[in-house]
């Protein structure tokens, strides 16, 4: 995953999508999505893409227009634990094209999705994005991690030339909103992520760390940040259960925490105070049966799961259990309501820094209107220019070739001066939302009528 700290040159769109034919109306820009704010955790797996699914349907998209949903023609898909959006260019049926997408890829049906799915469209979309990537619209308020996941979606939208000019101005735009907040504001003030949360919790509940023996169920990002936190919590019984024990050998080294495969989770288990799970398995790990085994094992001394997973590790029917404390991520959602209090006080600066961006970025997207236009002006006067040239070349034959090349610098010079003011106002009027007229009053005067 890109991290928040990543130069925006590294996700700049090197092969964007095709300009849309003249004639048509100017996309707009849509989203559709579900989050942790409007549906609970058991709809939010069911909708979770994994990162071979999104390169799958962003690499068909790729292909061209006829790969593409029909009033679609950009799209990014931001898929995270507390989210599924997906974010398009496109006409006014492009959103029921992006509903079709979610149902075709989850399984999940539009009855299913009603009172949980959003649909925003133009600056209401930019906005949203813009508040995402500062931390204002995550479970826990300033969360670094979201930024490097709008980052790294965008990236892969990029790589497969699923993003074109539209969806690259607005998520630049909503990535240097997410920078802003964080330098400008204390939105992230005293970090912390849904691991953290996650082990102060389980600190709360358990008392003495010292003392615990802890299982970390995960090899990704957000069992690094668990064990992180846990180790400096005092925590130092930690094994990390994961399919691949080679990618934990950093942990070892830097925290010296003990590495188990994944076939040793049972056994694992028996001797754990608390359980932290966090794969990216598309499936229950941890199974009812699985921890009433352990239970036997542990008399009464309880066990803590925390399941931070998306979709969730560990099956849910475990918190019915005799000496089993369980949370998942709604849990957690529950339980952070009144803290994170200096952050939260720090929210309205947040939200006019995001704001000011998100006005900025409306304004690079309205300049896209005026683009075909100028490159039209641009290939006329060029058209125009070569055919002066070819019939001074015809009536000069006997200029020197540095002299020829002399006349056509100082061609181009001129084209390129007398166009610069025109195009100049052409942006700044598209800034103003004044493109319409304006281009329709350019295209008359030069004889470019669509």
């Amino acid at each position: 995953m890109i991290s928040a700290n990543d130069s925006l040159d590294e996700v700049i769109t090197e092969h964007p999508a095709e300009a849309r034919p003249e004639g048509r109306a100017a996309p707009t820009i849509l989203c559709v999505g579900v989050s942790h704010r409007t549906a609970p955790v058991s709809l939010r797996e069911r909708l979770a893409l994994g990162a071979d699914v999104v390169s799958s349907v962003l690499s068909r998209f790729g292909c061209g227009d006829d790969a593409r949903p029909a009033d679609v023609s950009e799209l990014v898909i931001l898929s995270t634990c507390n989210r599924l959006e997906l974010y398009a260019s496109g006409g006014h049926r492009g959103a029921d094209a992006l509903l079709s997408l979610i149902e075709e890829q989850t399984g999940v049906t539009r009855r299913e999705l009603e009172g949980s799915i959003y649909r925003l469209t133009g600056a209401d979309a930019v906005r949203h994005l813009c508040r995402t990537a500062a931390g204002l619209d995550s479970m826990v308020i300033g969360e670094p991690q979201i930024l490097g996941q709008i980052s790294s979606a965008f990236a892969a939208a990029v790589a497969q030339r699923a993003a074109g000019h539209a969806l690259s101005t607005l998520f630049r735009g909503a990535i240097r909103a997410g920078r802003r907040a964080r330098t400008e504001t204390g939105i992230n003030r005293h970090p912390a992520t849904v691991s953290s949360i996650a082990v102060k919790l389980v600190s709360d509940t358990v008392g003495d760390l010292d003392a615990a023996t802890i299982v970390v169920l995960g090899g990704g990002e957000m069992a690094e940040l668990a064990v992180a936190a846990m180790h400096q919590r005092g925590a130092r019984r930690i094994c990390v259960v994961t399919r691949t024990p080679a990618h934990a050998a950093r942990l070892v080294d830097e925290f010296g925490v003990r590495v188990s495969p994944l076939e040793r989770l049972e056994p694992e288990l028996c001797d754990a105070d608390v359980l932290i799970t966090s794969t990216s398995a598309p499936h229950h790990v941890v199974s009812r049966e699985m921890v009433e085994t352990a239970m036997v094992f542990h008399g009464a001394r309880p066990l803590v799961i925390v399941d931070i997973a998306m979709p969730r590790d560990v099956e849910p029917s475990v918190r019915n259990l005799d000496g089993v404390r369980y949370w998942d991520l709604d849990d957690l959602q529950q339980g952070l309501r009144g803290t994170l209090s200096e952050r939260e006080a720090e929210v309205p600066h947040a939200e006019r820094v995001v704001e000011e961006a998100a006005a900025n970025c409306l304004a690079d997207l309205r300049q896209l209107d005026v683009q075909p236009l100028i490159g039209e002006l641009r290939a006329r006067a060029e058209s125009i220019r070569l055919g002066a040239m070819d019939r001074a070349m015809r009536e000069l034959p006997g200029l020197s070739l540095a002299e020829r090349r002399s006349l056509d610098v100082f061609s181009q010079s001129l084209v390129n001066k007398l166009l610069h003011q025109p195009m100049v106002r052409l942006r700044e009027e598209a800034k103003r939302g004044q493109a319409a007229g304006y281009v329709m009053a350019v295209r008359h005067l030069f004889g470019l009528e669509a």
